[in-house]
C-alpha cells in the first residue's frame, strides 16, 4: 500500500478508487498548500497528485526520498522540475486530451465576448442604463471572415482552428521557432490566440515588440499560461490603443492582485483560469491523474507520461 498526497479535492469518483487500494491524504482547504505544507506532505509520500498551483522543485524532490511518481492535474507541467525528476527516475504524468475541447470552447467564447463587447453590454443592461436600441451602441468586431492567428499548433490550437473554420475565418499558424512566420502572423491577424507551453523560450514572448507589430484593431486571447504575455507591455498596449482588446483566462501571477495596474487597462476581459472547467473535462482529468498514479506506484509505465521526460 502506497502513501499518496493529493493537493486538492478533485471532481469525479476516481479518487475513491485510489483510496480503495492506497493510503491517500487529500489537502482539505480551498486554497492550495503552501510550499512548506506541500513539502511536508511529500516528505513521506510514494506518490504526489499535484495541481498547476503546486511548485515541485529540485529541493522538494530531494526532500522526498520515497517518491516514485508525480501526476500533474494539467496538460502543462511548468510547475514541476522535470530534470530533477528524471535524475531520480521519477516519472511525471499529465492530463492531455481530456481538456482539449473544453479549452478550445473557452478560447472561442473569449474571442466572441471580446469581439462583440458582451461583458460591457451585459453590465450596461443590468445597470438600468439601457433606454433604447442604439444604432451606434457597443459596436464590435466581425468574427466571420476575419483572420485568426494561432500561436502554437498542439491539440488545443488545432481544436481552435477547427472551430474557426466554421466561422469562415482565415487561420494563420506558427510555432515559436519560426520568428519570421510569427511576425507575419502578428501583422496580419485580427485575433491572436496563444496555445503554447510555458518554457524559457516562450516566457514573455508576447511583449512590446509583438504588440508593436499587431493591428490597432487586433484582439489578443490567452488560454495557455500567463507569463507568455508581458503583463506591463499588455497594459501599455491597451492604454495606448496599440491593440483593441485582450481576453485572458490566465494571468501572471494568478490571481492577479486587486491593485495590479493591468486591471485599469481598457477593453480587458479576465476570467479565473476556467479553460478546462466543464464537468466531463475535470472528471476525466481526475481519472487520468489516478491512472498515472496507480501505474507509477506499481513501477509500470505511465499511460500519460510527459513527452519531454527521458530516462537513461
Amino acid at each position: 500500500m502506497a502513501r499518496i498526497f493529493v493537493t486538492r479535492e478533485l471532481p469525479g469518483t476516481a479518487l475513491a478508487r485510489l483510496k480503495g487500494s492506497h493510503d491517500v491524504t487529500i489537502w482539505p482547504e480551498l486554497l492550495p498548500p503552501s510550499y512548506e505544507q506541500l513539502r511536508e506532505g511529500a516528505a513521506g509520500a510514494h506518490a504526489l497528485l499535484t495541481l498547476l498551483t503546486d511548485r515541485v522543485d529540485a529541493e522538494l524532490i530531494a526532500a522526498s526520498p520515497q517518491l516514485r511518481v508525480i501526476a500533474n492535474y494539467a496538460v502543462g507541467y511548468d510547475n514541476i522540475d522535470i530534470d530533477a525528476c528524471s535524475a531520480r527516475q521519477i516519472p511525471v504524468g499529465n492530463t492531455p486530451d481530456a481538456l482539449t475541447e473544453a479549452t478550445a470552447d473557452l478560447t472561442f467564447a473569449l474571442l466572441m465576448a471580446a469581439a462583440r463587447r458582451i461583458p460591457e453590454a451585459a453590465t450596461f443592461a443590468h445597470s438600468g442604463q439601457w433606454q433604447t436600441w442604439d444604432p451606434g451602441g457597443f459596436l464590435g468586431a466581425d468574427v466571420g471572415g476575419a483572420t485568426l492567428g494561432i500561436i502554437g499548433l498542439g491539440r488545443i490550437g488545432q481544436a481552435v482552428a477547427r472551430r474557426a473554420s466554421g466561422f469562415g475565418m482565415e487561420v494563420l499558424t506558427t510555432e515559436t521557432r519560426d520568428q519570421h512566420n510569427l511576425e507575419h502572423l502578428l501583422r496580419r491577424s485580427d485575433f491572436v490566440s496563444i496555445h503554447l507551453p510555458l518554457t524559457s523560450g516562450t516566457r514573455g514572448l508576447i511583449g512590446a515588440d509583438a504588440f508593436a507589430l499587431m493591428k490597432p484593431t487586433a484582439i489578443l486571447i490567452n488560454t495557455a499560461r500567463g507569463p507568455i504575455v508581458d503583463r506591463e507591455a499588455l497594459a501599455q498596449a491597451l492604454h495606448t490603443g496599440q491593440i483593441a482588446a485582450a481576453a485572458l483566462d490566465v494571468t501572471s501571477p494568478e490571481p492577479l492582485p486587486k491593485d495590479d495596474p493591468l486591471w485599469q487597462a481598457p477593453n480587458l476581459l479576465v476570467v479565473p483560469h476556467i479553460g478546462s472547467a466543464t464537468w466531463s473535462a475535470r472528471e476525466r482529468m481526475t481519472e487520468i491523474a489516478v491512472e498515472n498514479i496507480l501505474a507509477g506506484v506499481e513501477g509500470k509505465p505511465l499511460p500519460y507520461q510527459v513527452p519531454s521526460q527521458l530516462f537513461d
